[in-house]
C-alpha cells in the first residue's frame, strides 16, 4: 500500500495513490500533532525480508525540524525514512515501552522523502498510528522552557512587529560548532520583505534564517551598529511558507539573553535591555534630501530641522543613480563634527567612519564598486549625537585605480567574546574570524575582492576550512607551502565553502576568502579547524572497535600437507592490532587443531553477537584452499565451489556467505591468504558495508611468502597496512581506499615474479584481489590509536 503526504509550513495533508485502500485515510487532513490510523495486512507491499509496509510521502525541505512516530499495540512498529541523496534514518524502538518507533529528525535537503511504516519481524500485521509534526525533540524542550521559566521559551513564533525575549543556556539546541541557538518561526509571503534584528547584551548576537524555495542568509553584526554586537539581517521571501530563524552566538557556549523583533520592512526603533545599540543607519523614511552626480561636490549642513537616526544623529540623504560595475570613491568631510557616510542600495549596504589612510583626520571615506543598476541613497550624519555643522560631500569615480585610501583587511578573531584585529592575516587553527570583503580590498586579476590569511600546518593534521556569508557567494582558495592549489567555491547548502583536507606538509598554509563573482561585497564568518572528515568518517569511532577470528593452520595432521607460518599469521595479527589498541577483547584466534569448521562457526556466533552497528568485524584465515566441481551458475559461472581447509574439513564460499549475512556491523572485512580465495568476493561481497580481501585469484594458487617469514604475502602486508602504514595521508584513519593502495603497491613490489598455477597445471603469476563493493574509498576501517579518537566502551 502506497500513501502520500504533503507538508507545508508544517501542515500536512494526506492524498491516495493507486495501491491506497482505504478512503478514509485518503480524505483526512493533519495538523502538527494530528495522526492517522493505518493497518499492516496482507495485500499491502512486502520488503524483501518479509514484512509489510506503508509508504508515505512528505515535501520537505532544508532545515525543516520533523518528528516522526508510530504506535501499536499489535506489532512491533518500525519507521524507516528515506530521502533526496543518500539520506536514510531508521528507528525500532522510540525508547518508551519497547515497541513503538519513533525518530526526531532535521531535513538535510529540500525535496521528497519517503516514510515506510512496518514491523520489526516479517509477516507481522494489525493497525497502528502515525503521527508527524513539525518539531523534533529538541525543539519541543526548547518551547517547554526547558524549566528556566517563561522568559526563556527556547523560540516560538514571531509576528512581524511584536518582539519577543529569550536567552541562550545550557539545554539549548547546539549547533555544530558548539554553539547554542533557539528556534522561531516566521510566516511569510513571496516577494514581501522582511528584517529581523537580534540584540543582546551578554553575548555576540548571530542570526540564521532558513526557508522555503532555498532561502538561506546568516549575519554576524548588524551593519548600522559602528562596533556593536547586534546582529541584523534583512530578506526578501521567495515563497510563501514559514521561515526558521536560529537565533544564536558567534561564538560557541555564549549564554546569555536576548531579544529579537521581525518586522515586515524597516526596523523599529530599539526596545531592548543591555548595551545601547550605537546609531541604525537605514532607508530614508520620506524623499531624499538632493540628488548627487557621479563627479559632483555638494557642500551642507546637518542641523536643526533634518531628520534624525533613532539615536539622534542629523542626517542629510542624497540619490545618486548608478551603473552595474561602477567604482565610487566617497569622500564626507567636515571642520564642525566628525563626520560618518553610508551608501545603501540594490545588493549594497557599507558604512566608514575614519579614512584609515588620513593621518589622524577625522574625514570619512568609502570605496564601494555597485553591484546592480539603480537608485542609491549616500546618508551624511556624524558618529555622535546632535553634531551639527558644514560638510562636504564629494562623489567621485574610482576609475578602478588603486587609491591611497583603500581600507585595509577588515577582519578579527573572536576570542571568548572579546574581539583580537588579525594581524598581518595570521590565524591559528582552531579560529573563527569575522570579516568583510569591500571595495578597495585587494582583488584578483578576474576582479574578485580577497582578505587573506595564514596559519601554520604539519603533516597529518585534518582540517576544515569553512567560509559562509548571506551577503555573497563564498569562495576559498587554499595554496601548500610547495605551491599547491585547492580551491572550493560551493559546500553543502550551494553558496558557502567548505574545503575538508588532510595537510601533506608541514609549513604555512594560505587561504585567500574571496566571492565566486567580481565585486561581490559584504561580510564573513571564516574558520580554519580541526575535522573528523564527512559525516561519515566522523560517525566512526576509536578504541577496541575491530572485532577479530583470527583462523591459521599449519599442522594439518593427515587431512593435506603442513604449510610453514600460517599458524603465525594469525597471531601475529592479533598481536599487531592488540598493540595498536584496536582489537577488541572479544575478539578469538583459533590455530592448528583448534581451527576446525565447528569452531569457526562457534567464533562466529560468540563474536557476531557482542559486535554492534558501530564496530568493525574482521575474518583473516591462512592455509590451504581447495576448489570443487559443481553446477555452473551466476554465482558460480566456472563451475567451481572454492572453500578454506580447515584442520577437519571445509567452509565453502556458499557458507561463508551465510556467516557474514548474520553480522551487523558498520563494516564487515573478509580477509583470505589462500589458494582459489578470490572466487569468495562473488559469493560474500554481495552486500552493502562488505570488503574482500584475497591473496589470488579463483583459479590461481597463492604462495608462502618465505623471504618475510609470512605463511603469505597478503598476511604479511596488511600486518602493516592496519598498523599505520596503510595510513597514506597520516591522520590517523586507514580507510578503506588507502588500505587497498597500500596492498596493491605493495604487491606490485614483491610479488610481480611469483608463479602461480590452475588445478590443470595452467601457469600464470600471483594477483591481489580487491572488492570493495558498498565500501566508499572513504569509509575508516579503524582509526589507530594515535588519532586521538576517543575508544568508547564495548
Amino acid at each position: 500500500m502506497r500513501n502520500v503526504l504533503f507538508s507545508t509550513a508544517l501542515s500536512l495533508s494526506l492524498a491516495a495513490a493507486p495501491l491506497l485502500t482505504g478512503p478514509a485515510i485518503a480524505q483526512q487532513r493533519l495538523q502538527p500533532g494530528g495522526s492517522v490510523q493505518g493497518d499492516l495486512s496482507r495485500g499491502d507491499d512486502q520488503l524483501d525480508s518479509g514484512e509489510f509496509v506503508d509508504v508515505y510521502e512528505v515535501q520537505g525541505r532544508a532545515g525543516q525540524p520533523l518528528s516522526v512516530v508510530m504506535r501499536s499495540d499489535d506489532f512491533d512498529a518500525y519507521l524507516m525514512v528515506r530521502g533526496p541523496g543518500d539520506f536514510e534514518e531508521d528507528n525500532d524502538d522510540s525508547g518508551d515501552d519497547g515497541t513503538n518507533a519513533g525518530l526526531d529528525l532535521r531535513l538535510p535537503a529540500d525535496g521528497t522523502y519517503r516514510i515506510t511504516a512496518t514491523s520489526y519481524e516479517p509477516g507481522e500485521s494489525g493497525r497502528y498510528t502515525l503521527s508527524m509534526s513539525g518539531a523534533g525533540a529538541g525543539a519541543r524542550a526548547q518551547a517547554t522552557g526547558g524549566g528556566r521559566g517563561p522568559q526563556n521559551a527556547g523560540g516560538g513564533m514571531l509576528q512581524p512587529g511584536r518582539g519577543a525575549s529569550g536567552a541562550l543556556a545550557q539545554g539549548d539546541r547546539r549547533l555544530e560548532a558548539g554553539e547554542f541557538a533557539d528556534d522561531w518561526e516566521l510566516q511569510v509571503r513571496r516577494g514581501e520583505t522582511y528584517t529581523v534584528s537580534l540584540d543582546a547584551g551578554d553575548f555576540d548576537a548571530y542570526l540564521m534564517v532558513r526557508g522555503p524555495g532555498g532561502l538561506s542568509e546568516d549575519n554576524d553584526d548588524d551593519p548600522g551598529q559602528r562596533g556593536g554586537r547586534n546582529s541584523r539581517l534583512t530578506f526578501t521571501a521567495v515563497a510563501d511558507g514559514t521561515v526558521e530563524i536560529s537565533a544564536t552566538s558567534f561564538g560557541p557556549d555564549e549564554t546569555g539573553r536576548y531579544q529579537i523583533l521581525a518586522e515586515q520592512g524597516g526596523r523599529a526603533p530599539y526596545a531592548g535591555g543591555g548595551r545601547q545599540p550605537q546609531p541604525t543607519y537605514q532607508p530614508p523614511s520620506r524623499q531624499a534630501d538632493g540628488v548627487i552626480q557621479l563627479g559632483q561636490t555638494i557642500n551642507g549642513a546637518l542641523g536643526q530641522g533634518d531628520r534624525q537616526l533613532n539615536s539622534g544623529e542629523y542626517i542629510n540623504t542624497y540619490t545618486l543613480r548608478g551603473r552595474r560595475g561602477q567604482q565610487l570613491d566617497l569622500r564626507l568631510s567636515s571642520q564642525a563634527f566628525d563626520p560618518y557616510i553610508a551608501i545603501e542600495g540594490p545588493g549594497l549596504s557599507e558604512f566608514n567612519d575614519d579614512d584609515p589612510d588620513a593621518d589622524g583626520s577625522r574625514d570619512s571615506r568609502l570605496f564601494v564598486t555597485l553591484p546592480q543598476d539603480g537608485d542609491y541613497q549616500i546618508t551624511a550624519t556624524s558618529y555622535e549625537a546632535g553634531e551639527q555643522g558644514s560638510y562636504r560631500l564629494a562623489a567621485l569615480p574610482a576609475d578602478g585605480r588603486a587609491s591611497q585610501g583603500r581600507p585595509r583587511q577588515d577582519s578579527y578573531v573572536d576570542d571568548r567574546g572579546q574581539r583580537q584585529d588579525v594581524e598581518g592575516g595570521s590565524i591559528s587553527i582552531g579560529d573563527t574570524v569575522g570579516g568583510a570583503l569591500q571595495s578597495g580590498d585587494e582583488q584578483l586579476d578576474s576582479g574578485e575582492y580577497v582578505d587573506t590569511f595564514t596559519f601554520t600546518g604539519r603533516r597529518g593534521q585534518r582540517v576544515a576550512a569553512e567560509l559562509t556569508s548571506s551577503a555573497f557567494d563564498a569562495y576559498i582558495i587554499l595554496t601548500t607551502p610547495s605551491g599547491e592549489q585547492l580551491d572550493n567555491d560551493d559546500g553543502e547548502d550551494g553558496t558557502n565553502s567548505r574545503l575538508d583536507t588532510v595537510i601533506q606538509e608541514d609549513g604555512e598554509y594560505q587561504v585567500m576568502v574571496t566571492s565566486y563573482a567580481a565585486g561581490e561585497t559584504g561580510s564573513y564568518r571564516f574558520s580554519v579547524v580541526p575535522s573528523q572528515g564527512s559525516p561519515r568518517q566522523a560517525s566512526v569511532q576509536g578504541g577496541p572497535r575491530v572485532f577479530a577470528i583470527m583462523v591459521g593452520v599449519s599442522d594439518y595432521g593427515d587431512v593435506a600437507n603442513d604449510l610453514p607460518y600460517t599458524d603465525e599469521d594469525a597471531e601475529k595479527l592479533a598481536e599487531t592490532l592488540q598493540r595498536g589498541g584496536v582489537l577488541n577483547p572479544s575478539s578469538v584466534v583459533l590455530t592448528n587443531a583448534e581451527a576446525t569448521v565447528g569452531g569457526v562457526r562457534r567464533a562466529f556466533q560468540e563474536v557476531s553477537r557482542q559486535a554492534g552497528p558501530d564496530d568493525m568485524f574482521l575474518f583473516f584465515f591462512s592455509g590451504h584452499g581447495s576448489q570443487e566441481d559443481t553446477q555452473a551458475s551466476a554465482v558460480e559461472p566456472d563451475g567451481r565451489t572454492e572453500s578454506i581447509v580447515l584442520r577437519d574439513g571445509e567452509i565453502t564460499d556458499q557458507e561463508m556467505a551465510q556467516l557474514f549475512d548474520g553480522l551487523n556491523t558498520r563494516l564487515s572485512l573478509l580477509v583470505l591468504d589462500s589458494c582459489f580465495s578470490g572466487g569468495f568476493a562473488r559469493n560474500v561481497v554481495d552486500r552493502p558495508g562488505v570488503m574482500g580481501l584475497f591473496s589470488s585469484e579463483e583459479d590461481l594458487t597463492s604462495a608462502v611468502a618465505d623471504k618475510f617469514e609470512a605463511g603469505g604475502y597478503l598476511s604479511h602486508f596488511l600486518r602493516a597496512g592496519l598498523a599505520g602504514a596503510g595510513d597514506g595521508d597520516g591522520d590517523g584513519a586507514v580507510t578503506a581506499g588507502e588500505l587497498a593502495t597500500y596492498l596493491r603497491r605493495q604487491f606490485v613490489a614483491e610479488v610481480d615474479n611469483v608463479e602461480a598455477e590452475t588445478m590443470e597445471g595452467q601457469r600464470n603469476y600471483q594477483n591481489l584481489v580487491i572488492d570493495r563493493g558498498g565500501v566508499q574509498v572513504d569509509d575508516v576501517v579503524l582509526r589507530l590509536a594515535s588519532s586521538g579518537y576517543s575508544s568508547g566502551s564495548h
